[in-house]
């Protein structure tokens, strides 16, 4: 974690974004803060955090921060998978927790794993590929252990084919959102009419699929125009609109305030 930190601006911190990777990591001293989505969290000494790809990820105080950490793309561990990730590891679901505090033994379990992945890495192993893929493995198992001792309800509630067919459509959202604005895009991807889509997310999120996907763009677009300097016309290309206006149109109606009004109050 030291080394992953000495590159970060102290008064800038983490800025906030979407990474295409996952991300997890293990704190043991320091200060340190994080913002999933819109949670703010401040972190304590044995915390494991859980990043899912795609989730909007910062912080803005880090200082003498130890630990370990690790990234991944999910497509790095595909052939030891049954299914998406996150039925397999309940933890990378985007309505899951994703900080889990550890007790000392815990801990020290996962520290050794993450260990035997720095070492592995470091080595030059002819079967290190695969060898590296196991051990990632093998610590998804034993985080979804202490995973487990502590949120088996919400295990238990994710087992119904509502609650899956909806989390499904949440994590196609977070990766087609910026191209794919309408319900029958993700209807179709998940091989069911829009109709059935709508009732699914309604009876189990109590809001219309529609809203998801318009939160995501507008999470996107806060992001954007808060942390970098793209012009407003090129975030509209990058979010998929058909113009600036219809961007413009976007943000007024659902935040009061125009993209240049949101930049500025930055």
């Amino acid at each position: 974690m030291e080394e992953r930190h000495q590159h970060v601006d102290p008064k800038l911190g983490i800025p906030a974004l979407r990474r295409n990777f996952n991300l997890i990591y293990l704190l043991l001293d320091g200060l340190h803060d994080i913002r999933l989505d819109d949670q703010l969290r401040w972190l304590m000494p044995h915390d494991l955090v859980i990043v899912p790809a795609n989730v909007l990820y910062a912080s803005t105080n880090i200082k003498g921060c130890k630990g370990f950490c690790l990234e991944f793309k999910t497509e790095f561990l595909e052939s030891l998978l049954q299914g998406a990730l996150a039925e397999q590891f309940p933890f990378f679901d985007l309505d899951a927790e994703h900080v889990i505090s550890l007790n000392a033994n815990e801990s020290n379990l996962v520290q050794r794993s993450f260990e035997n992945i720095i070492e592995v890495y470091n080595g030059h192993s002819r079967e290190k590929t695969q060898l590296l893929r196991d051990y990632v493995h093998i610590l998804l198992l034993l985080i979804r252990d202490c995973y487990k001792a502590r949120y088996t309800v919400y295990i238990k509630e994710k087992a119904t084919r509502a609650v899956q067919l909806t989390s499904a459509y949440k994590h196609l959202v977070d990766e087609h959102f910026r191209d794919m604005h309408e319900v029958q895009q993700y209807a179709s991807l998940l091989n069911i009419t829009p109709k059935h889509l709508s009732d699914v997310v309604k009876s189990t999120t109590g809001k219309p699929p529609h809203e998801m996907i318009h939160n995501r763009l507008l999470q996107e677009a806060r992001t954007l125009l808060g942390n970098t300097e793209m012009s407003i016309a090129e975030i509209a290309y990058t979010l998929h609109f058909d113009d600036q206006s219809h961007f413009s149109h976007f943000v007024k109606r659902k935040t009061g305030h125009t993209p240049l009004e949101i930049r500025k109050s930055f």
